[in-house]
């Protein structure tokens, strides 16, 4: 099976523009892809994943990725699944989020000469004339096709800037300007970035000529890369300060029953012989892949001493008889403790962003979904002194996430 096949067999792919073409050149190693990455955080999150894990396994492959940091486009900020626009970050800040970026990837994907390069379009849109831009390609795109585009279509009712309505061309010129000058012939993204490549496929063949369209080939990767890596409305960080190593392995070990299998196939790096092999798992075999996927996962961006503290933790738990000297702990001092010497439980759990409001816990206690080891409790005042904290005691959010508070 070529790589093109397995990418196929893992369903990676959603659509392609040539794909004999594109089947060629990636099972003989002979592509040369970006795909981009707007630095809106400093920290890439788990709706990364797919991204960097097709492009470790393309490069293993022998093809060449382009790691195009969106210094440029960030400015601006892509409206693709948006109904309202995105926070307009500094320059300084935007900077600071690729280097964060930058120190990640090199994780996943192997930088250097010959191997895989990292560039940042700053470089050259911050400098474009915006008169001579429109002059080189503003004839290439025409406006009735771009509205008819699905990334700008959930935006029509609520209002669409012309500063966002920019944002195809941004990254339609990010492609044509890194085949001419990085020798790059393909691109990929999520699936709900399909008129944005579009865009630079067409741009390419109009202003470089057909036979500069044949080397210009466009592949998609699934969209649910783009919703992975949320949990309660928080993004899961793959920065280990952001989101613990546990907190990591919990999320992929609690993802539903009918996904377990898809993300296995999509985001590790197990062989598929040994996938195939898991498509007839019900019941409570469905537990132990999840177990697989969540340690997996754990060990390729935390590394394997991580991946087996998380896992021990997660069984303790669960009541494997694991240690549970792993178990992610927030630590209180004076400060945190009232005159009386004590802190009610939803004062820990702010402590600790297991909640983002006394609102929120106040709920949780009210439909009994919070529990202090082991023993639900139903007074939202719930408190604890020093002496009861001494030993450390476990606080618990519904059925899956777990507290170890000590003094």
């Amino acid at each position: 099976m070529g790589v093109y096949e397995e990418l196929v067999e893992r369903g990676l792919i959603a659509q392609v523009t040539n794909e004999e073409e594109i089947k060629t050149m990636v099972n003989s190693g002979k592509a040369k892809f970006y795909i981009g990455f707007d630095c809106t955080a400093d920290s890439l999150t788990a709706g990364h994943f797919m991204a960097l894990t097709l492009m470790k396994r393309l490069q293993e492959a022998g093809n060449q990725p382009i790691a195009l940091i969106g210094g440029g486009t960030t400015m601006i900020g892509d409206p693709s699944g948006r109904s309202d626009m995105r926070k307009m970050l500094t320059r300084a800040d935007i900077d600071h989020n690729a280097e964060c970026f930058r120190k990640q990837m090199e994780r996943f994907i192997e930088f250097g000469e010959g191997k895989a390069q990292m560039v940042n379009n700053a470089d050259w849109l911050l400098g474009l004339n915006y008169v001579e831009l429109l002059r080189e390609v503003g004839t290439c795109f025409s406006v009735n096709n771009m509205l008819r585009a699905e990334c700008y279509k959930q935006r029509m009712e609520k209002g669409l800037s012309f500063f966002e309505f920019n944002y195809m061309i941004m990254q339609s010129y990010d492609f044509y300007y890194l085949f001419q000058h990085y020798g790059c012939n393909m691109q990929f993204g999520g699936d709900d970035q399909w008129s944005n490549m579009l865009g630079g496929t067409e741009l390419i063949r109009k202003k470089l000529g057909k036979d500069a369209h044949a080397m210009t080939i466009t592949l998609l990767t699934d969209s649910q890369g783009r919703k992975m890596g949320k949990t309660a409305g928080n993004a899961v960080w793959l920065d280990p300060e952001k989101t613990s190593p546990y907190d990591f392995y919990q999320y992929w070990r609690n993802v539903d029953d009918a996904d377990v299998l898809k993300c296995i196939r999509m985001l590790t790096f197990l062989p598929m012989e040994e996938i195939r092999k898991m498509d007839s798992w019900e019941g409570s075999m469905l537990n132990t892949a999840k177990e697989i996927l969540a340690y997996e996962l754990t060990k390729l961006v935390h590394g394997e001493e991580e991946a087996e503290k998380a896992q021990n933790a997660a069984r303790a738990l669960f009541g494997a008889g694991a240690d549970d000297a792993n178990m992610p702990t927030t630590q209180l001092d004076a400060t945190d403790f009232d005159e009386d010497g004590k802190i009610t439980v939803i004062s820990m759990m702010l402590k600790a962003d297991m909640i983002k409001s006394n609102g929120e816990g106040r709920r949780l206690i009210q439909q009994g979904g919070v529990s202090v080891n082991d023993e639900k409790i139903s007074d939202v005042w719930h408190s604890l002194s020093k002496d009861e904290l001494a030993e450390g005691i476990t606080v618990k959010k519904g059925k899956k996430v777990f507290r170890k508070f000590t003094l």
